[in-house]
């Protein structure tokens, strides 16, 4: 992955928001 992609990185981020949340809940 590129890290002059902000699509990419928005993704990125979005998902280890999500596993972040999914980790807390559980």
């Amino acid at each position: 992955m590129s890290m002059s992609d902000p699509l990419g990185d928005m993704l990125t981020r979005i998902r280890n928001g999500q596993n972040a949340r999914k980790s807390v809940v559980s």
